[in-house]
């Protein structure tokens, strides 16, 4: 199997199985486990703990494993605090549904829990974006201080319960790059007709700008790229980019990502499974949920910056997007989301106290915050 443009080596790589340690930490069940009920049949327990055993579906192939590998450490701290009686057992995209299917996995219960973005689904609930990010909206801070202080958790946690769900952060990439284009794209008329990768909210501002858009999940992009059948697409930062190896087929690198300026993901966990867990292992799976996050941004501020020089070193150009592209986006951006206030009146409840904070943390964080980074980052 040869490597010399990365194709075939490359998906072969990004559809591996679990590794080693984090499957023989998962992969331990006993007979007596029921999934997604905290009742054990035989009466048998771990340590005097009831048994439980959930599985979990991913929306990320294994090999991100800064994304998937936050879902892993849900999975080893949950068993660890409980004497290993509640087993999570992790599925990456594909093994048992298809990426962007998972919120439906779990509604459905053939998953106790996915790991998966909101924006994914606003086709089934437009205020669903919120819970990942909107174009020009939250940094990382802000939207975590959003979603738990600010009431943003809740608002979220009414529309997800129309399908039966409860949801968590599950952490957060930081800013996101603009993305791998083929050519450059100066003008807004460079956009036109530009078929391009970018999921949610962030991918209807590029269609009014023009763009053809496409929604691929992450094990799909790079031969979708290869083949021609899309001309730039958007992932996440250096270090996941790197290892997609976008660089080796569009070597324009743009950012910043206005779309996704403080993405967060979500653990989604069927109801009826959660409110059949003991308290107490409620309370480990909040904990470990948190873990988890934090585990995610970490992971990506320490990596990115040295998959940002390797990047370069490859001969990648990095390209700011123009005031031009980035006024006209943010424009569209703000009709968009007053488009979807006037059909729905709790999108618009959320859209208005979303605004209120985003206006006064903008104000904060433009102040001491900006400064320093003006002078510093220079």
């Amino acid at each position: 199997m040869q490597e010399h443009d990365g194709g075939v080596a490359r998906r072969s790589f990004l559809c591996g199985g679990l590794t080693g340690a984090a499957a023989g930490i998962l992969g331990t069940a006993s007979a007596t486990v029921l999934r997604g009920d905290a009742t054990p049949r035989d009466g048998a327990a771990a340590g005097g703990r009831v048994r439980v055993e959930w599985r979990l579906a991913s929306s990320f192939p294994q090999s991100l494993d800064t994304i998937f590998g936050a879902a892993q450490v849900l999975a080893e701290r949950v068993a660890a605090m409980t004497d290993g009686a509640f087993h999570i057992r992790v599925h990456q995209a594909g093994e048992l549904v298809p990426a962007l299917q998972v919120l439906d996995a779990v509604q459905q219960g053939s998953a106790e829990v996915g790991q998966t973005g909101g924006y994914y689904y606003t086709g089934k609930a437009p205020a669903l974006a919120f819970d990942t990010c909107v174009p020009f909206g939250l940094t990382a801070r802000q939207q975590n201080a959003w979603l738990k202080e600010a009431g943003g958790l809740e608002l979220l946690r009414g529309v997800y319960a129309d399908f039966g769900i409860v949801n968590f952060p599950c952490g957060n990439t930081g800013a996101q790059m603009g993305g791998w284009f083929r050519s450059p794209v100066e003008t807004l008329a460079d956009l036109g007709g530009l078929k391009m990768r970018i999921p949610g909210l962030g991918g209807r501002v590029m269609d009014a700008l023009g763009v053809t858009v496409q929604n691929l999940a992450g094990g799909d992009i790079y031969p979708a790229l290869e083949r021609g059948a899309i001309d730039a697409v958007e992932w996440v930062g250096p270090y996941d980019d790197e290892k997609l190896g976008f660089w080796r087929i569009a070597k324009n690198y743009y950012y910043p990502g206005w779309w996704e300026p403080g993405p967060s993901l979500s653990f989604l966990v069927n109801k009826a499974a959660w409110d059949a867990l003991p308290a107490d292992y409620r309370a480990i799976f909040q904990a470990a949920a948190e873990e988890a996050a934090g585990a995610m941004q970490r992971r990506y501020d320490e990596r990115n910056p040295a998959a940002l020089k390797r990047l370069l070193e490859h001969g990648v150009v990095l390209r700011p997007f123009s005031d031009e592209i980035m006024r006209r986006a943010r424009e569209a951006s703000e009709a968009l989301l007053d488009d979807e206030a006037g059909k729905d009146a709790r999108y618009r409840g959320i859209l208005e106290h979303w605004r209120k904070f985003r206006t006064e943390s903008f104000r904060w964080f433009g102040t001491a915050e900006l400064a320093y980074a003006r002078f510093a980052y220079a």
